[in-house]
């Protein structure tokens, strides 16, 4: 028998793979809303079952939900109920729980280096002062961060390992005057101070294991 996907399987996948680079491109972050169904189908012309389909598929893995008369949205991957339960067995083992840890901090110390080096020195500020005003909490800001790096499958490991951490271990952020100093190094740019500074988190979070 001919295995070759037929012309209606390979819209689908296509639609599927458009409307993923949609989300990237839109730069939607969990809890945005996507175009809707007849947007995206006239954004990508093709027809509104192609679309449906490759919805349904978005949603099995976990990367959208639908509200019903609200519309669908990017799902909020830190509020991932089951991996919470899951860490309370997994996370017994104490190595799991430090290398669990040392693999976030590495996430987190090459988002900032990422950050550095693409300088947007506005969007920082921004972040900075909407910090400080108490909008964000440090987990908060930290994911915020991590996302301004640019790594999208970083990111989303980040939040995972972040709930690990929440549910197996006894983690505590640093004070709030230590995260100021962060961002504060970040607006400056100055790599060394960024470095010294995070290094003070990473070991305040460990001490705390």
């Amino acid at each position: 028998m001919n295995n070759v996907p037929g012309p209606k399987s390979r819209v689908y996948e296509e639609t599927l793979q458009q409307i993923r680079l949609i989300i990237k491109k839109d730069g939607l972050l969990p809890g945005d809303k996507i175009p809707s169904e007849r947007e995206l189908a006239d954004r990508l012309n093709v027809g509104r079952s192609s679309v449906r389909e490759a919805l349904r598929a978005l949603e099995l893995l976990g990367i959208i939900e639908t509200k019903r008369g609200e519309g669908t949205f990017i799902k909020d991957f830190s509020e991932n109920h089951l991996v919470s339960v899951l860490g309370l067995f997994v996370l017994e083992d104490s190595k799991a729980i430090e290398d669990i840890f040392e693999m976030s901090v590495l996430i987190e110390k090459d988002a900032l280096m990422k950050i550095l080096q693409s300088f947007d020195k506005k969007k920082l500020i921004q972040l900075d002062q909407d910090f400080r005003k108490g909008i964000n909490n440090p987990q908060e800001l930290m994911g915020k961060l991590i996302h301004m790096g640019g790594n999208h499958l970083l990111f989303r490991t980040w939040l995972v390992l972040a709930d690990y951490l929440k549910a197996g271990s006894k983690l505590k952020e640093p004070p709030i005057p230590i995260y100021e100093e962060l961002m504060s190094a970040l607006v400056l740019n100055n790599r060394n101070l960024v470095l010294q500074v995070y290094e003070r988190i990473s070991k305040y979070k460990n001490l705390s294991l």
